[in-house]
């Protein structure tokens, strides 16, 4: 499991509230959501049990928390292209954006939902959908970029930008690391994505 090297006296609170989540995250892929405590999450971390509640109402607040960031990172892209020169060559290098901006803590996440999909749903469905739909705003935004904009070469854009859950999901069960299943997630949106642009 991932630590982190600041010591707990030495956290400042935005620093506090991301090791809470690594922790978490960690801990809810690899042990499970139900059994994973507050006050356990606090040992890790080596602070109080009020300092975690202080960041976190609870298991529910901090879960769907690690949701509501990602659908941040979804928004901040969807703003990114649109601040861009509108041509084909912004759809790859948003894509490869947003497959780049996923580190390990980000696959525990999409783990986490593999294993657990309908406490996922209920308990983050505001935020889930909230990532969904920036992501179809995204490809909203970028389709009409697509040289040859068919329904295929739509639902091509669709799958090269979701490659990272592929990736994920395909290495189940195998001793892939996440620096390898990041690498293969992009050379698959990558060759997905040679079919429709020039």
């Amino acid at each position: 499991m991932s630590t982190t090297t600041s010591s707990p006296e030495r956290r400042s609170g935005p620093e506090t509230r991301a090791a809470i989540q690594q922790v978490a995250t960690d801990l809810f892929t690899t042990k499970g959501y139900e059994v994973t405590t507050m006050r356990e999450i606090a040992g890790v971390l080596g602070i109080k049990k009020a300092s975690l509640y202080y960041h976190f109402a609870g298991k529910e607040e901090l879960l769907r928390s690690l949701f509501e960031q990602r659908g941040d990172e979804a928004q901040d892209l969807l703003e990114w292209i649109a601040g861009q020169p509108q041509d084909p060559a912004l759809i790859e290098t948003a894509v490869l954006r947003w497959v780049d901006s996923f580190s390990g803590d980000k696959l525990r996440g999409i783990r986490f939902m593999s294993a657990n999909p309908l406490l996922a749903r209920s308990t983050t469905a505001s935020a889930g959908e909230r990532i969904g739909s920036t992501l179809i705003a995204i490809v909203d935004a970028l389709a009409p970029l697509l040289p040859n904009h068919t329904p295929i070469a739509e639902l091509q854009l669709r799958m090269a930008l979701l490659s990272i859950n592929a990736a994920v999901n395909a290495a189940a069960g195998t001793d892939f690391s996440d620096d390898e299943i990041i690498a293969a997630a992009r050379q698959h949106a990558v060759t997905i994505l040679a079919a429709q642009l020039p």
